[in-house]
């Protein structure tokens, strides 16, 4: 179903919904942007079957419900006046966030009332929350693990962790391969994505030992995940493969890298663009092939990353995020609620545990040594 637009706004008209949550306070903007993002997903997407509950200042959420064209057929507000702030340490949070529009937002999870939530709040306080609140899949995993999906020359490939878990030994490696296979899947529609352990090169004897004994481990096949190796860090940008998983330590200098080195470049060509009258001439030219170029790396495009290892959908988005940037985080979490990625995920743990026990010792009562 797609929305029908006229003189008096944007009307919708759902039925059996699946519920996601928002924390309308969180980010930037708050409400101006989550409901911003609400009607931008439901522009761009199908919102069959599909609601929203919003958490925060029901006048501020109200006010840009109306500005929007949205009503209460699409968007259930639950009133808060307590808002997690984004400067507030993760300890503080957990101890006086309860009641918050970002607590209640997770909560929502929880209880089963949402399939997955949204929040562009404070990146620590949001983890800690969910930790929480919802708990851990695996009993190994210290936090969440972070995804982001990286633009490649082949599409997008999913990194993580890229910044939760500094370090992590070979059990942790592996559920990472397990979650962002699963995610690769159910948002970017890969049917059996490769998977890669980055590495300071491809030799089986290269790295230390935990990304050994992972590779070793996940070359045997135990696990069924399209495992191809060791991959390099200039094999991120090529897309060599579907899914790249390392430490959260490596993984955030790899983005952070990333992300200095295209502003960069972006500083570089603005300047070779604008040097004279040639050059500008030049870019009035390729202005059509810039502008593709720069939607394909524009980070609203590819905003939101969930928070994978949870009992629960958990999607981040980036605090200053736009109105469309919001609403790529939310079709994050409506793609992945909508997908079999917690029951695959969930197998493939129980696949990993099992490799974890110790071999049956044959039953020798009655036996003789002939």
């Amino acid at each position: 179903m797609k929305p029908r637009q006229d003189g008096d706004g944007v009307h919708f008209h759902l039925a059996s919904p699946t519920l996601i949550s928002l924390d309308a306070m969180g980010g930037d903007h708050g409400p101006s942007v989550v409901v911003g993002g609400v009607k931008d997903y439901l522009l761009r997407h199908d919102g069959e079957g599909l609601r929203f509950v919003l958490h925060g200042d029901e006048a501020a959420i109200r006010a840009e419900m109306t500005r929007c064209g949205l009503t209460d057929a699409v968007c259930d507000v639950r009133h808060t006046d307590k808002v997690v702030a984004m400067d507030e340490k993760p300890a503080q949070a957990m101890r006086r966030g309860k009641g918050s529009s970002l607590w209640n937002a997770i909560e929502a999870v929880k209880t089963g009332e949402a399939a997955a939530a949204v929040s562009a709040g404070n990146t620590g306080a949001l983890m800690a929350i969910s930790k929480l609140i919802l708990r851990m899949a695996a009993p190994g995993l210290e936090r969440p693990a972070i995804v982001a999906s990286w633009p490649t020359t082949r599409g997008y490939t999913a990194v993580l962790d890229v910044g939760a878990n500094i370090g992590s030994d070979a059990k942790q490696l592996i559920e990472f391969a397990i979650m962002g296979e699963a995610f690769q899947a159910a948002v970017h529609g890969v049917a059996k994505p490769t998977v890669g352990l980055l590495n300071v090169g491809s030799e089986d004897m290269k790295g230390h030992d935990e990304v050994r004994e992972a590779h070793a481990i996940l070359r045997e096949g135990g696990i069924p995940l399209n495992y191809h190796g060791f991959v390099e860090g200039d094999d991120i940008a090529k897309g060599t493969v579907d899914v790249i998983v390392t430490d959260g330590f490596t993984g955030n200098i790899a983005l952070k890298t990333a992300e200095g080195t295209a502003r960069f470049i972006s500083g570089l060509l603005k300047e070779a663009l604008t040097s004279g009258p040639i050059a500008k001439l030049g870019a009035l030219i390729a202005m059509p092939a810039l502008k593709r170029m720069a939607a394909r790396i524009d980070p609203n495009a590819i905003n939101g990353g969930p928070l994978l290892g949870l009992n629960g959908i958990v999607v981040k988005s980036h605090g200053g995020a736009t109105p469309q940037g919001y609403g790529n985080a939310i079709r994050i979490a409506v793609d992945l609620a909508r997908s079999d990625y917690m029951a695959k995920v969930g197998a493939n743990l129980g696949r990993l545990a099992a490799l974890e026990q110790p071999a049956p010792v044959a039953e020798t009562l009655g036996e003789t040594q002939q």
